[in-house]
């Protein structure tokens, strides 16, 4: 009898059961911007078709041909591609770090390792504003014994259209050092569309591999029954017509030993933010004096390189935020970091100014929400706080050159990729004041000096005079949990005007205005004094101040606890903790009473105010268990019911970046202990 290659590949991953555990609601495969993003949304990366975040078909397929037998291990087989006697290949496991996701599939006597690199390095932007990513391929003989092989990978030329019946020019070239394909509308309308369900139109991807690896690569139309391996030197093209298929074969060979087939998967977007009036071209190319061809030849020479980086960078946030909270938390973190930086897209402004604009995915298409920053802020806050900058940079310009006049920051700067003035039907004057305050005092706090608020001291000041007048008590209005409707006397939009007064105090401090700092640190702990009473509900603290028959997650309390504004009292924490804990479900602890719905950021938010790892975990796990057992195979979503893991709204957004919160918790922490560490020795 042959061997059972299976069960020996699944011995050797940990027993791993035939039918593997689920990894993630959907499968993160190359992620770059809003526009350039592409999921599996099935545990089997060979089950269905990959698709852009939104669901429409951006797919990729890839075959390899094993002593005469093809096997399908990526992807759906493309209409064109003739099935004959293709087998599926036996996926054996998944594995989903930061910026990496890898697959082992068996094909008859070989082995398939296949990994999804897109290098988001946030110390380095050129590299982590690089459009390309790398997919490599590498076969093992699984019994020691030379078989022949061959690799076929496919794109089709959809991902380059915002509809499936664009017509797409596509041709086939080279540079010095790659062979290359390039596909792109014939219209080509240049930041023409704007909104939500939207992909991009202009632009051209690029399916590039080395010139010493002698792939042949071809353009077909989906039209045309052919054998994917079938070796065929075409013209140069160009071809025209929707749908079109970019076909990477590498050649026959006899494999011995490990074998690594790369492909380098890109998009040159050319222009990608229309910013009051200018059209910003992409950060990599911000000066205009790159092409995505060198760009491309830089990702190839420097493949090795980037990838010892990438895993350093990915063991080490794994083991960090297993060790603040736990293994289940640590995987959560890897399921976010990419989703949340490229839901987001790098430019600079004319002025020279970094701008790291979101988009908000599944929800309204706005670009640069303020209350999508906030609680994305957390992963920037520890890895680069010039992105969390380039997320307010704008909010500030908009303000700051007269084009918004109202004595509180604006909503948003328009609709994906057009940022040229707010959209949104209705302004939430004291979200996003207090959000914008917030987050100054945050990135004082982790720079360690108020620079960049002294740049926009007045604005600043506009802001939180706004809060101390309206902040309180606030008036029935719009916060970021706006799917919620309007809601008068909030306490947690209270919390947060009045911690925005604080970190307008602590700004001060740092800037060394001293009577101001005394001043506004004055009014914000006496409101906290008043929110104490009004908002006292005896076993917790209520929704709103003129109703004790309710409650809410107090979230915004976490930027208290983590400024260390000792604004409000430690019995306020600690009577929260101790009631949330009464009141979790199977899929994470409720927004408040109103419905049984959540949003998973907060939920972390929360978790983050208890004081042991124990309380932590009961809040925050949840969401993780929700991710794996949603019946929702989207990009991971952050608005779900509690009780029966169903998902209400929203996918693929950058607010998952707040998951970080709790390491950046821990890690301000273990900053100041060691301070004070070096002051007492020294």
């Amino acid at each position: 009898m042959p061997p059972d290659y299976v069960s020996q590949i699944q011995a050797s991953h940990k027993g791993m059961p035939e039918n593997q555990p689920r990894k993630a609601p959907a499968y993160l495969l190359v992620t770059h911007d809003p526009y350039f993003s592409i999921w599996s949304c099935s545990d089997n990366i060979n089950e269905t078709p990959t698709v852009h975040w939104s669901g429409r078909s951006h797919a990729l397929s890839g075959l390899i041909k094993v002593d005469g037998i093809n096997y399908l291990f990526l992807g759906a087989l493309s209409q064109g591609i003739d099935p004959g006697e293709v087998h599926i290949a036996k996926q054996i496991n998944v594995s989903i770090t930061a910026m990496q996701t890898k697959y082992t599939l068996v094909c008859g006597k070989v082995e398939i390792h296949l990994g999804f690199l897109s290098p988001l390095l946030m110390d380095d932007l050129d590299i982590l504003s690089r459009p390309v990513t790398y997919i490599s391929v590498k076969a093992i003989s699984l019994d020691k014994n030379e078989h022949e092989i061959q690799v076929y990978f496919g794109a089709s030329s959809y991902i380059a259209g915002n509809e499936e019946n664009q017509f797409i020019k596509a041709e086939v070239s080279s540079s010095s050092t790659l062979s290359f394909l390039k596909a792109g509308t014939t219209e080509q309308p240049v930041l023409d569309k704007k909104g939500d369900d939207v992909r991009i139109d202009w632009g051209y991807l690029y399916v590039a591999s080395s010139k010493n690896s002698k792939a042949i690569q071809s353009v077909t139309s989906p039209f045309e029954e052919t054998d994917p391996f079938s070796i065929r030197i075409n013209e140069t093209g160009p071809y025209e017509g929707p749908g079109l298929l970019l076909n990477t074969v590498f050649p026959r060979e006899q494999l011995k030993t490990e074998k690594e087939f790369l492909i380098l998967l890109a998009y040159d977007d050319i222009y990608s933010i229309n910013y009051f009036g200018t059209s910003l071209r992409p950060w990599w190319n911000r000066k205009g004096n790159t092409t995505i061809l060198e760009q491309l030849e830089l990702a190839s020479r420097d493949y090795e390189i980037i990838l010892k980086k990438c895993d350093v960078f990915e063991t080490d946030l794994h083991e960090t935020a297993r060790i603040y909270g736990g293994e289940t938390y640590a995987r959560l973190l890897d399921l976010s970091y990419r989703q949340c930086i490229a839901a987001h897209k790098l430019v600079e402004s004319e002025e020279g100014e970094i701008l790291f604009l979101s988009k908000e995915n599944f929800s309204n298409g706005s670009v640069n929400t303020v209350d999508v920053t906030y609680p994305s802020a957390p992963l920037f806050l520890i890895y680069n706080t010039d992105l969390l900058k380039g997320m307010l940079n704008g909010i500030f310009y908009y303000s700051e050159s007269g084009k918004w006049t109202k004595p509180f920051p604006a909503h948003d700067l328009g609709t994906y990729p057009i940022a040229t003035g707010q959209t949104y039907h209705e302004d939430m004057p004291v979200e996003e004041a207090g959000n914008m305050l917030i987050l100054t005092a945050a990135i004082a706090r982790a720079d360690g000096n108020a620079d960049y608020a002294a740049i926009h001291w007045e604005s600043l000041t506009i802001w939180v005079n706004y809060l101390c007048q309206q902040g309180f008590d606030p008036e029935s209005q719009l916060c970021t949990d706006d799917f919620a409707g309007h809601l008068a006397r909030n306490a947690n939009l209270s919390v947060k005007a009045i911690v925005a007064i604080g970190s307008y105090a602590y700004l001060a401090e740092e800037l060394d205005y001293k009577e101001t700092a005394a001043e506004y640190i004055q009014i914000a702990r006496s409101m906290a004094e008043m929110w104490k009473i009004l908002a006292d509900a005896g076993d917790h603290y209520a929704l709103t101040f003129n109703d004790k028959n309710t409650w809410s997650q107090k979230y915004n309390l976490v930027w208290d606890k983590l400024l260390e504004l000792d604004i409000f009292s430690k019995e306020i924490y600690e009577k929260e903790i101790e009631f949330y804990l009464k009141n979790i479900n199977e899929y994470g602890l409720p927004l408040d009473n109103r419905s049984d719905y959540t949003k998973s950021d907060w939920c972390i938010w929360t978790a983050t105010l208890a004081d042991n790892i124990d309380d932590f975990q009961s809040l925050a796990d949840p969401v993780y268990k929700f991710a794996l057992e949603t019946e929702d195979r989207v990009p991971l979503t952050d608005w779900h019911y509690t009780s029966r893991g169903k998902m209400e709204g929203f996918q693929a957004r950058s607010v998952v970046g707040g998951f970080f919160i709790k390491v950046l918790k821990e890690e301000w922490k273990k900053e100041k202990f060691y301070k004070i560490l070096e002051r007492e020795v020294f």
